[in-house]
């Protein structure tokens, strides 16, 4: 006997049941189908946004939801960060990155995060002040230094994860597992794009006229 489409749909009965831990669908066969079935219904909708019927743009909308996207998650971070020593998101995810990625020179901390030098300079000498990361000399470059994060930084970091994680599930809303890894791979496709434009340092009265879509 061949195993080829149970393998296949053993996957998918997992994610229902995931899914379906609020009881949408009847936890039986049926329920199974009518999950699948909106599900692709979901991944094939045309939706309806404000304006479109005078002609607004997708790209419009997009470009709208990611502002406003911005803004919520800001929200729910200076909600996280209420009452601790941080002053800003940008600090804890200063140091998440350096917990997740290791000691790295400060321009390389900044690149990361993808933000001007004298902002992200700022954001490294407060965390210096703090005590929360540290600096000393690169062993491949005697001119530029590394900074890493320090058992300070690391229990500062610890003492408010809590409040990060729940503001960030907050973030993800009502978004069932599936929807998370769908948007997921479209964010990072989204990401990688301008990635490759903001590597290029382009300066910003040049930058419309040089990338071309």
């Amino acid at each position: 006997m061949k195993y080829k489409l149970l393998e296949g749909i053993l996957p998918l009965i997992e994610q229902f049941e995931a899914d379906n831990l609020n009881g949408n669908y009847a936890n039986d066969a049926e329920g199974f189908k009518r999950w699948v079935v909106n599900e692709q219904s979901n991944m094939l909708v045309d939706p309806h946004w404000e304006g479109k019927e005078n002609g607004r743009s997708p790209e419009s909308v997009i470009s709208t939801l990611i502002v406003h996207m911005n803004r919520f998650a800001k929200s729910y971070s200076k909600a996280a960060i209420w009452g601790s020593h941080f002053s800003t998101q940008e600090e804890f995810i200063y140091l998440i990155t350096l917990k997740s990625f290791g000691q790295m020179t400060k321009m390389e901390l900044i690149k990361r995060n993808i933000h001007e030098k004298p902002v992200g300079m700022a954001i490294i000498n407060r965390l210096l002040k703090q005590g929360w990361v540290s600096q000393e000399e690169s062993e491949l470059d005697k001119r530029s230094k590394v900074i890493y994060i320090t058992e300070t930084g690391l229990l500062a970091l610890e003492q408010q994860m809590g409040r990060i994680r729940h503001a960030t599930r907050i973030v993800s809303g009502d978004l069932t597992n599936e929807e998370k890894m769908i948007l997921i791979n479209l964010l990072t496709k989204l990401s990688d794009f301008h990635q490759v434009i903001y590597d290029k340092n382009i300066a910003a009265e040049q930058l419309l006229d040089k990338v071309k879509i």
